[in-house]
C-alpha cells in the first residue's frame, strides 16, 4: 500500500466511523437490537478480512487473554449501548461530541491503574474537553432530553476509554482483527438471550442499516484502519479521529436538519482541539 493511498484509506475509515450515528438514527429498533446486529455483521466482516488477508483469528489467544478480551468486549458493548441510546434521545451531533469525551477518561483511568502521571498536555486536554462539554449541553437540567442524552454519551465515552486501556494488556501480543473479533462475538454471545425475539420483529430496511453499520461502519472501516497503519505512524494516523465527529455532524446536519447551535460550535471546536491535541506526539528532544 502506497502512502497516499494509505491516506486516502484512513480518511475512508474515519468517514465511515462518523457515519455510526446517522445509522443508529435511522434504525427503528432499540439500542439493544442495534449493538447486537452491529456485532452480528461485524463478526462476520473481520472473519472475512482474517482470512483475506491471512490473519490468525486463535493463535496466540490463551485462556488469560480470552477473559481480558471478554472484559473489553463488555464494555465496547455497553459504550454501543449507551451511544445509541443518546442518539435516540439527544440526536447524533450532541451523541458523538459527548463520546468524544473520551480521551480526558483515558488520562484519568490511566492515572489510576497504570499509575501514570498526566502531563501538562493531558491536563490541558482534560480541561478543553470540560469547558466544551458545559458548552454543547443545552441546558445545565436534568430534565431536558438532550441534556439527558449528553450525560448517555459521556457514559459511552468513559465506556470507550475503559476499552482503550484494557486494550494495552492484550497489545504487541494479538492483531488487532483479532482484537475487534473476539470483542464482537462476546457482545453477541451477550446480547443474544435479550434480541432473538426482537429479532424477527425488524423490517426489512433495519436489516439493511444494520448490514450497512456492521459490515462498513465495523468491519470495512476497521480493516482500512490495520491496513493503513502498515504505512502510517500510528501519530498521524490517530488523528483522523477527530474528523469523526465532524463527519457525523456535518451528515445529521444535511439529512435530518440537526442544525448546530453557536454554543455546541463552539463546544464542539474544543473537543476536536482536544482529540487533535490528545493525536500529537511530542517532540523529541
Amino acid at each position: 500500500m502506497t502512502h497516499s493511498r494509505a491516506l486516502l484509506s484512513m480518511h475512508v475509515a474515519a468517514l465511515m466511523f462518523g457515519l455510526t450515528g446517522i445509522f443508529g438514527k435511522l434504525i427503528q429498533a432499540g439500542p439493544m437490537v442495534i449493538v447486537f446486529g452491529r456485532a452480528l455483521f461485524a463478526v462476520g466482516a473481520l472473519f472475512l478480512f482474517a482470512r483475506l488477508f491471512t490473519r490468525p483469528i486463535l493463535r496466540g489467544v490463551t485462556r488469560q487473554r480470552f477473559l481480558q478480551l471478554a472484559m473489553c468486549g463488555f464494555f465496547l458493548g455497553v459504550h454501543w449501548l449507551t451511544f445509541f441510546h443518546a442518539v435516540k434521545i439527544a440526536g447524533v451531533g450532541i451523541g458523538t461530541l459527548g463520546f468524544a469525551s473520551f480521551p480526558a477518561f483515558v488520562v484519568i483511568l490511566e492515572m489510576i491503574f497504570w499509575r501514570e502521571q498526566p502531563s501538562p498536555r493531558d491536563l490541558l486536554k482534560v480541561g478543553l474537553i470540560c469547558i466544551g462539554l458545559v458548552l454543547v449541553a443545552p441546558a445545565l437540567d436534568l430534565s431536558h432530553g438532550a441534556t439527558t442524552g449528553l450525560l448517555w454519551a459521556i457514559l459511552s465515552g468513559f465506556c470507550f476509554a475503559a476499552v482503550s486501556v484494557g486494550n494495552r494488556l492484550t497489545s504487541g501480543h494479538l492483531h488487532a482483527v483479532q482484537v475487534a473479533f473476539w470483542q464482537n462475538i462476546v457482545i453477541f454471545i451477550c446480547l443474544l438471550p435479550f434480541t432473538s425475539t426482537a429479532l424477527v420483529k425488524i423490517d426489512a430496511l433495519d436489516w439493511v442499516w444494520l448490514a450497512l453499520l456492521g459490515l462498513f461502519c465495523t468491519g470495512l472501516a476497521h480493516g482500512l484502519f490495520v491496513a493503513s497503519l502498515t504505512v502510517l505512524k500510528a501519530r498521524v494516523a490517530s488523528l483522523f479521529f477527530a474528523l469523526e465527529p465532524v463527519y457525523g455532524i456535518l451528515f445529521a446536519w444535511y439529512l435530518f436538519g440537526e442544525e448546530p447551535t453557536l454554543r455546541m460550535l463552539l463546544g464542539g471546536l474544543l473537543i476536536i482541539s482536544a482529540l487533535a491535541l490528545v493525536s500529537r506526539a511530542p517532540e523529541p528532544a
